[in-house]
This record gives C-alpha cells, structure tokens and sequence, in this order.
C-alpha cells in the first residue's frame, strides 16, 4: 500500500492578509461614499434646474431696489439722480408681477394690489420726490403696497 502524505490544514490567514482585506472595503466603501454623494447633488441640481425661478427673481429685484432707496435715505442722498432709477426699474418690475405669478394671474385681490403697486410708482414718477423725507413718504408708499399683497398671498 502506499501511504499518501496527510493533508494537512491551510495555514491560518496572516494579519496582513485581514488587514489588506479591510483596507480593500474600506476603499470601496469611500468611493461607493462619494460617487453616491456626487450623485444626489447633480439629480438635486436637475431638479432645482426645472423650477421656474422667475417669480423669486422679481421679487428678489424689488426688494433690492427698495432697499437702494432706503439706503440713500440714509447716506442722504436723495436727489432726482439717486431716486428715479430705482424707481424706473421697480416700475419697470411691476410689469411682470402677474406674468411671475400665473396661479394668481386670475385672482381679483391679487390684480388689485399689483395695480395699486403700480399706481403708486406711477404717482412717484410724475412727481419725484426731491428729498429726503418724500423719499421716506414714497419707500413706506411702496413697503405698504408690498406688505398688503404679502399678507393676502404669502403663508
């Protein structure tokens, strides 16, 4: 008979092999981590990117206007020059106040307060104000305008 050698145990898997293995998941875990991330901010982007911005961006004008002519209140300088062309473009805004919101395009209370925003620009322009106190009279005008709108339409 002939005698076969016994087959004897593999040898214990070394630390460095264990060590090697975690290195390895751990690499893949860190990538799979950031590939993940990359992607959530892109479909986050694609989604933000079909929103239409347009209202907020009317809004966020005006509010930047109202706040130049606030501020030039206070640098105190309230000529014609530091005045009209805020106020020309807050007008000019006013315009696409229904175009920027045509949910509530059809609604009376909403047709009325952007009517009233634009009359009393309109009433501004023909008579600008040439201090500093009628530019405080028309910016507190104007804010009132504004909020009345806000509170009927903003929740």
């Amino acid at each position: 008979m002939s005698s076969t050698p016994a087959s004897t145990p593999p040898p214990p898997p070394s630390t460095a092999a264990k060590s090697s293995h975690a290195t390895r998941y751990l690499f893949l875990f860190l990538i799979g981590l950031v590939i993940g991330i990359v992607a959530t901010v892109m479909a986050i982007r694609a989604i933000d990117a079909r929103k239409d911005h347009f209202h907020g961006s009317v809004m966020h004008v005006q509010q930047w206007h109202l706040a130049q002519l606030k501020t030039n209140v206070e640098r105190n300088r309230c000529g014609a020059t530091d005045t009209l062309p805020h106020l020309q473009a807050l007008r000019t805004m006013s315009n696409d106040l229904e175009p920027a919101f045509p949910d509530l395009r059809d609604d009376q209370r909403f047709a009325q307060h952007a009517s009233q925003m634009r009359g009393t620009l309109d009433g501004a322009l023909a008579t600008p104000p040439l201090n500093c106190p009628g530019v405080t009279t028309i910016v507190s005008r104007i804010g009132e305008a504004c909020k009345a709108c806000h509170q009927d339409f903003r929740n």
